[in-house]
């Protein structure tokens, strides 16, 4: 078994405590799609997931205390992604590429989305961006790895959780916790594929 999601990963904490990370996904096994992993103040972990068959593949792939039912649309721009998902109403400010995302760029996509990079890259992102790695498991006997082509910085954030303002942009700290690598503790938006193997 070999599944292969190309999309980007969105990761964002706030000044209340909650971390989100956005999956939006242009093509996967599942067609395309959006998603969000929510870590709460208490450290309660929330999946709000499109459709029973994305709440199945993604609640056996990461840990989750909740999933939650609803629809999941991200409008999204250069500058701006705007996410609505039920308790949740987004609005994330994005900025230009880092140093790694740059870096990132130089590398041929084939090179960069491929498992042996991953395996190579990951004691790297391990120490360079904490609470990353690229190589991991997935569940159910499975593993993942992800290979990252872009990554932009997130320089705002502003929206409700369940009718409670978020407050400000702030690190993704704690470690929200859904598995063995989520994001950046840096608010980052990234470009990558995502690869589950049996």
């Amino acid at each position: 078994m070999r599944d292969v999601f190309h999309g980007q990963i969105l990761g964002a904490g706030s000044t209340s405590g909650v971390r989100i990370v956005v999956g939006r996904w242009l093509d996967s096994p599942l067609g395309g799609f959006a998603d969000v992993m929510l870590a709460a103040p208490d450290g309660r972990r929330t999946l709000l997931a499109p459709s029973a068959e994305v709440a199945t593949y993604v609640g056996a792939t990461y840990s989750f205390d909740e999933v939650v039912h609803t629809p999941v649309a991200v409008d999204a721009s250069e500058t701006r992604w705007r996410i609505d998902a039920g308790p949740l109403q987004v609005s994330v400010e994005l900025g230009g590429r880092t140093a790694l995302g740059r870096l990132l760029r130089l590398v041929p996509p084939r090179v960069a989305r491929s498992t042996a990079l991953a395996y190579v890259t990951d004691p790297v992102a391990r120490v360079v961006l904490r609470g990353v790695r690229t190589r991991g498991t997935a569940g159910q006997g499975r593993h993942e790895t992800y290979g990252a082509t872009d990554m932009r910085a997130v320089t705002g954030l502003s929206g409700t959780w369940n009718g409670v303002p978020l407050g400000d942009l702030a690190p993704v700290s704690p470690e929200p916790g859904f598995g063995f690598s989520s994001t950046p503790q840096r608010p980052s938006l990234i470009t990558l594929a995502t690869t589950i193997t049996r």
